[in-house]
This record gives C-alpha cells, structure tokens and sequence, in this order.
C-alpha cells in the first residue's frame, strides 16, 4: 500500500497542473513516485468519496484488478485507503502512466488541440487504428474467456482505452465491472464456425469478432474506412 503522504509529494500536493482526467468517482493525476531507490511515473485515481457508488467502485476495481494480468489492461501498482490531512477518508488506485493518453483524446480533441502534440500531429493513421481495435478485442477476449471467472467490463468506452509510449492500446477503469459466475462461453450454445469463434457467426455472444465489430465503429472516420478496417481485421481472424 503507498500512504497518503507518498501520493501527496507525488502528484506535487494534487497539483491542478497534474490534473490528466475527471470522471464521475474521481479525479486522475500525474505523479512521479520515489520508492525502493526507483522513480517511477504514475497515474492517480482519487477517489470522490462524497459522489455515490465511489467507494463501491474503488472497492470493485481493486478486487477486479488483483485478479486478472494481461499486455492490454491497465496495470495497477498499489492503492491508498487512509485519512487525509483534514481527517477525511482518502482513497486512491495507482495505475501504470500511459503517457499518450486515452483513446477519446485522439478521436474527439477540438481540432485546434489536435493538431500538433508535441511537435507532431495528433492523428491515428490507419494501421495504429487497426492494432488499437486488436488490443481492445484481445483484453475483452480474455477478460470473458481466460479468467478464472470471467469478468465483464460494462463501461467500454474510447476515454476508458488507454495509449502507452508504443501506442499499444490497455483498456481501464473497472470501476462498474460485473464478475460472471458462469463462463460466458456457455452463452454460445455448442456450435462453431470454420474461423474458430466460439458460437455460429450472426448468433455467437461477445466474442472476438463482436468486439471487433463494435470497436471498428468507434475508430473510422467515415464508413469506406470502416468497412476496410473490418475486412483487414476479418482477413486476420480467418487466417489464424
């Protein structure tokens, strides 16, 4: 566990100029984290303890995260459940800093913001939009069928897809997510196709090609781009 203390000297006292996001339970913020002789960079969710269902979720998230490991989902680092300076209950999850952001901020930024980051456009071309809808269908795959017990996410969305240096995609915030007492494979019935998806293609429940389907909508810009980003993904699966 990393104390309150540790997170206050690392995110420069909750500093607004490492404010990296907002959400309905709580704030995010940059910090860089001194520990074991190491520095490491970090993203810290802090709770909004005042805002109902938080502390549901941070509960939810800590015990969902402490049980599945995957290349594809946001790494958590620690937690903080402790008081604050003002004897308040603080918590915090500590995640793994994808420093090219969320999956929203590169759909949806203002075009004036989209234009340079960095000294370079802010612009997804077509083969990073292509290994982003695999990465996000690999972590759902394995979150429904690889788990112990299968955990469904049920907040899916470009904000809740991360970016790391490389670009490859981690899907986050489990805030809402719901364990499976039975594997979701059982919804499939005992049919399979020639490709390998489990259930008959047109009537399978969420499975790779699904999710690839409902993810290549959120990534074209136009649907000739999305019609081709399927036919690509299709061509893969078929492959396999």
């Amino acid at each position: 566990m990393v104390s309150f203390q540790e997170l206050l000297k690392a995110t420069d006292g909750f500093a607004s100029a490492n404010l990296i996001g907002e959400g309905s339970f709580g704030r995010v913020y940059r910090g860089i984290l001194d520990q074991n002789q190491e520095r490491n960079v970090i993203a810290v969710k802090v709770m909004n303890l005042l805002e109902q269902g938080a502390a549901k979720s941070f509960n939810k998230e800590c015990k969902t995260l402490r049980n599945v490991r995957h290349r594809n989902l946001v790494k958590i680092i620690s937690a903080c459940s402790s008081i604050d300076f003002q004897g308040n209950t603080f918590k915090a999850l500590i995640y793994e800093f994808m420093p090219n952001g969320s999956l929203e901020g590169w759909l949806h930024a203002p075009k004036e913001a989209n234009a340079i980051e960095h000294g370079e456009p802010k612009i997804l071309n077509f083969p990073q939009r292509l290994n982003i809808a695999i990465d996000v269908a690999s972590a759902l795959d394995y979150l429904h069928h690889h788990c112990e017990v299968p955990v469904v996410h049920c907040d899916l969305k470009p904000s809740n897809i991360l970016l790391d240096h490389d670009m490859v995609a981690h899907v986050g915030d489990f805030g809402l997510a719901r364990f499976s007492p039975k594997s979701i494979n059982n919804y499939c019935g005992n049919s399979t196709s020639t490709i390998g998806l489990k259930g008959t293609v047109g009537y399978a429940a969420p499975g790779k090609l699904m999710y690839l389907l409902l993810i290549i909508a959120t990534l074209g810009h136009n649907r000739i781009e999305a019609v081709i980003l399927m036919l690509s993904i299709l061509k893969l699966l078929i492959l396999s």
